[in-house]
């Protein structure tokens, strides 16, 4: 009997026919697993950046129960439309009469009668999604949404709408009869969704720099940033309001807030007036330039960027070899040439599926090496994209990132060689090396070389400076940049938006179960009749997912450009906000939400393309079927939630690093196992950051999870920064001891407090530093207010403490 084995080689499908007399079981299997290796799952073409495609970032503002919206308001511009201006259409008009036009409308917005606002309202919307029943593509939609909201924001549009959504936050009629509604639906927030809708719009439009525009528009542009980072609304950033919306919100003041939208335009808001990560990184080299530093070794962007997932499939040899073992261990014999049928029917090499549900319980377990192929598992993945043979093998030319080595590492190197080789030490002297062999001396030469001091190190130093000379340090020139007008607005209230942000994103996690104390996140989705036919329920459970999808991926951008910016500014306004962060349970928070079919979600197909602005607008919809709700579209995997992913990671790296309890506290919630099932995400950026929470918590993992998972241990090695006498990869760190989180916390927590009450509390200056007046006239010239009950008294009290007590006048001059 022959044994058919369709192999691609060389990109030529050819059939191989063996004979059983002349082949060996194990050459089978040798190619049974090439076979497999090579219809293995090709890398995610996934490009990290800011924010998705602008149009993909327009659609997710609209909810799909919210599509009939979009005709009401086109009537509503059309009725205001054709009372001044008759037989015309909009884009027919001269750049007088938009002006003109856009000015009445501003104007009737400011009256009195609420279902007026409304109107005026819906119509500017209308301008602002680009006056669509006049264009007949999608790249001419964005093209009058363009101009149609510069001048809007030319004749100040953002600032009225400002004003009213003040006083739609404080409208506690609204707020109250929410409250009372046993279910709150998308009709209990219209006024609310058609202003955020405006001001998303203006912000999301704005930010995105054209080449082709005006130069007056990028004065504008220039000019709208600085107005959204300073304190013009309300004495407070356009971002602190929104933070308040969203601690009312799940306070339950005010559950009918539109939480997607005010989390998007929140997100929108800090990431226009703050900058994305290619500004983040341009801020660092400039603060290194100003501080004196080297220059970064490298651009971290452009490495990740570069960089290819990790291939983690194992040789066939290999994979006999560990067969072979646990067949041995199993006591079972090897499989006989005359039963290759019951081989194929239950294939040892294959994944069980109770492994997958051992992998939450154990430590020890081997997923990455015995899920090696993607296709082997259930999980539906799209067809791959053919590879020419030439891309599939790639050798790396030596290592990705220049090492980096701290201060601290040269002192504990120096300190160890000291006291084995001279018997003393020298606290933190790093010059000094007399006594020393010579291989110490090339070692400590290599060390100073790859030495990097981080800004986040002079800042520490600086402060410290301050705090021990108050009076001769002077005062510390600060620079009020829209990060520091940003922290100082949302500091007395930061640690209850941290909290606000995280049950928020508990909410809209996947694996979050319904509980009844939970917040509703769904009012700004959720239709008035909910829905009685098949396709009606299908539609609203993609529109609940996507909805949730989005509010993950706003929370996630937003927690991150908050730390990155904060970590640039100083690092002790990165320090709190990430302590709260811990406080109110992140990092088990995050590793809840990866413990899930983390590849289910990144290739979730929760959006209906036919339905997203602005394409619904402009084309003729086809009729929606159950079938065609099924399929979703075509993508190979969902770029919010691959996006989310990155970003969560992300944090997690920023809250744990260099903290050794907070590392701990990764070891203590088993994320070791949960972090290795991200890892089959074939991203090379996600890998990196599942490769480096591994990498920080593998000394304390114990030596049989280190000798049981060496393929991800290859992994770090290949893809990680190595610091120089990092002993990460072994058991034996100075660290590796017993951890006080209370005791590395309170230290953290009061350096922080010493730093907020010396750069922000003015009004309580210590008194002991305030200048003493010494002028005998001056003190007794002082009005000195006395209480009414002292006056009353005051016989009583001179006899008491004057008269009633003898004074030694000889001593007293003495």
């Amino acid at each position: 009997r022959g044994v058919l084995i369709s192999c691609n080689l060389l990109n030529n499908h050819e059939i191989i026919q063996f004979d059983d007399n002349l082949l060996d079981h194990k050459v089978i299997q040798c190619l049974l697993f090439y076979a497999q290796g090579l219809c293995e799952s090709p890398d995610l073409e996934f490009e990290y950046a800011d924010t998705d495609k602008w149009a993909a970032e327009l659609s997710e503002l609209y909810s799909y129960t919210e599509g009939p919206e979009f005709a009401l308001n086109r009537k509503c511009f059309e009725v205001e439309f054709r009372a001044h201006v008759a037989d015309k259409k909009w884009t027919e008009l001269d750049a007088a009469q938009h002006r003109a036009h856009a000015m009445r409308l501003l104007d009737s917005l400011e009256v009195i009668a609420r279902e007026k606002r409304l109107k005026v309202a819906r119509a500017i919307l209308y301008m602002a999604q680009g006056t669509f029943a006049e264009c007949s593509s999608e790249a001419e939609v964005q093209h009058w949404m363009r101009y149609n909201i510069f001048l809007l924001l030319d004749v100040g549009t953002f600032s009225a709408l400002v004003e009213l959504l003040n006083m739609e936050i404080d409208n506690s009629a609204a707020c109250s009869s929410a409250v009372r509604k046993p279910a709150i639906s998308l009709a209990d927030s219209t006024d609310l969704r058609v202003l955020l809708n405006i001001m998303y719009l203006m912000v999301e439009t704005i930010q995105k720099d054209d080449p082709a525009d005006k130069p007056e528009w990028k004065i504008i542009r220039e000019t709208f940033r600085a107005e959204l980072g300073s304190p013009l609304f309300n004495n407070e950033p356009i971002s602190v309001m929104l933070f308040s919306m969203v601690t009312k919100f799940c306070s339950g003041h005010a559950p009918h807030f539109p939480m997607k939208k005010v989390l998007l335009l929140l997100w929108k808001s800090i990431l226009f007036t703050l900058g994305g990560f290619e500004q983040l990184q341009s801020i660092k080299v400039h603060k290194r330039e100003e501080l004196g530093l080297p220059p970064l070794p490298e651009d971290s962007i452009r490495v990740i960027r570069s960089m290819r997932a990790a291939s983690p499939p194992a040789s066939a040899s290999d994979l006999i070899e560990q067969q072979q073992k646990r067949a041995r261990r199993e006591h079972k014999a090897l499989i006989k040439q005359d039963n290759l049928d019951a081989f194929n029917e239950k294939d040892p090499y294959k994944a069980d599926d109770s492994r997958e549900d051992e992998d939450d319980n154990d430590d020890n377990d081997n997923s990455i090496e015995a899920e090696t192929f993607p296709l082997e598992r259930d999980e539906v993945m799209p067809p791959p994209i053919p590879h020419p043979p030439s891309e599939r093998v790639s050798f790396p030319k030596g290592l990705p990132w220049a090492p980096k080595v701290r201060e601290k590492d040269i002192e504990n190197f120096l300190e160890s060689s000291r006291s084995k080789f001279i018997g003393y030490t020298l606290g933190s002297d790093t010059d000094t090396v007399v006594g020393l062999p010579r291989p110490i001396h090339e070692s400590i030469k290599t060390l100073k070389q790859h030495k990097y001091v981080s800004i986040a190190e002079i800042q520490i130093i600086k402060e410290e400076e301050f705090q021990k000379t108050p009076l001769s340090g002077g005062e510390e020139e600060v620079d009020m940049s829209s990060t520091e007008l940003l922290y100082q607005g949302i500091l007395p209230s930061l640690p209850q938006y941290m909290i606000a942000l995280l049950k928020i994103l508990l909410a809209a996690a996947p694996t979050s179960k319904a509980k009844t104390d939970s917040i509703n996140i769904l009012a700004d989705v959720l239709p008035e009749e909910m829905p009685t036919t098949v396709l009606q329920s299908m539609k609203l459970g993609v529109d609940v997912n996507r909805h949730k999808e989005i509010i993950v991926k706003a929370i996630s951008a937003i927690l991150l450009l908050l730390l990155k910016h904060f970590k640039l500014n100083h690092i002790y306004q990165f320090e709190y906000m990430a302590q709260h962060l811990v406080f109110a349970n992140c990092i088990p928070l995050i590793l809840k939400f990866f413990n899930q079919n983390i590849m289910s979600y990144i290739t979730a197909k929760n959006s209906i393309s036919v339905l997203d602005f602005p394409y619904c607008v402009v084309h003729e919809l086809p009729e929606l079927t159950a079938e065609s709700l099924e399929a979703g579209d075509n993508n190979q995997f969902c770029w919010r939630n691959l996006f989310s992913c990155i970003n969560l990671l992300r944090i997690l790296n920023k809250l744990t690093k260099w903290k050794h309890s907070r590392t701990m506290m990764l070891v203590v919630f088993k994320s070791a196992p949960i972090l290795k099932r991200a890892l089959k995400v074939k991203q090379a950026m996600m890998q990196l950051y599942v490769l480096k929470l591994l990498k920080v918590q593998t000394k304390y993992l114990g030596r049989q999870w280190r000798k049981s998972n060496m393929k991800t241990m290859s992994a770090i090695y290949q893809k990680v920064r190595h610091r120089l006498n990092d002993d990460w990869a072994y058991g034996n760190d100075l660290d590796a001891r017993p951890w006080d989180f209370q005791a590395e916390e309170c230290a953290l927590r009061a350096n922080i407090e010493r730093f907020n009450s010396r750069r922000y509390e003015k009004s309580h200056t210590n008194p002991d530093f305030l200048p003493v007046d010494n002028c005998l006239q001056s003190v007794l010239g002082q009005r000195v207010d006395l209480p009414e009950d002292f006056q009353m008294n005051y016989d009583l009290w001179l006899e008491r403490e004057v008269f009633s007590k003898p004074i030694s006048w000889e001593e007293l001059l003495q």
